[in-house]
């Protein structure tokens, strides 16, 4: 226990300033996505974009490709959320999946697990010795899953972002990003205040789309 609190308070101590700007505008970035902001994308991309680099600077390929991903699917999504009909109401509204949606969650997921574990797997053996496949892996297409059930307001995204988080945390903390693995245990708590507030207001918006149907 002892080493550590050693290691944490040194890694603390090693983080940089850029670190640092990565984990205010992830939290902030999570907290708007909880509040259903269209912001958690302009936001969210500062993040993305510096931890792709602090990811291939300590040998995290699977988060580097992970936050390549986000700033793709921030941009994807932030379109997604800013839609509005002709009476500009947003177009897009948090909902359940379905059973057939769920199928395809996991397929999604097994599919990027498989992938990036070997793809992980060949590069330690002759570029990368630092690198960790099956937990990187996991943490990588758990969020790959995560943000791609964000941008279209799944509630489900919210228990994939809690299986990343949970994952990500050791990981960071065993690559020395100390302060990155504290971040991670702040977006586990906003992870799981998420997937309350999204059920609240997708059963709201169902009862709301059910009584607009009746007085049709």
């Amino acid at each position: 226990m002892q080493e550590i609190i050693q290691q944490f308070i040194t890694g603390i101590k090693q983080t940089t300033a850029l670190e640092y700007v990565a984990v205010v505008s992830g939290i902030a970035s999570v907290w708007f996505s909880k509040k259903e902001n269209i912001l958690v994308y302009p936001v969210g991309l500062v993040n993305t974009v510096i931890y792709v680099f602090l990811s291939f600077q300590y040998h995290l390929l699977g988060e580097a490709a992970v936050n390549f991903y986000y700033t793709v699917m921030s941009i994807y999504g932030w379109i997604l959320w800013a839609r509005r009909n002709k009476q500009h109401e947003h177009v897009l509204h948090i909902t359940y999946s379905d059973k057939n949606e769920l199928g395809k969650q996991f397929l999604f997921f097994s599919g990027f697990y498989i992938s990036i574990y070997i793809s992980l797997y060949y590069l330690k053996q002759s570029f990368y010795p630092g690198a960790i496949p099956w937990a990187d892996a996991f943490a990588s297409a758990t969020a790959f899953t995560g943000m791609w059930l964000m941008a279209k307001k799944k509630v489900e995204s919210w228990w994939w972002w809690i299986a990343t988080n949970f994952a990500s945390i050791p990981l960071y903390f065993v690559k020395g990003l100390v302060f990155t693995s504290v971040y991670y245990v702040v977006l586990l708590v906003l992870a799981v205040f998420g997937l309350l507030e999204w059920s609240v207001r997708a059963r709201s918006s169902a009862v709301k789309q059910k009584l607009e149907l009746e007085q049709q």
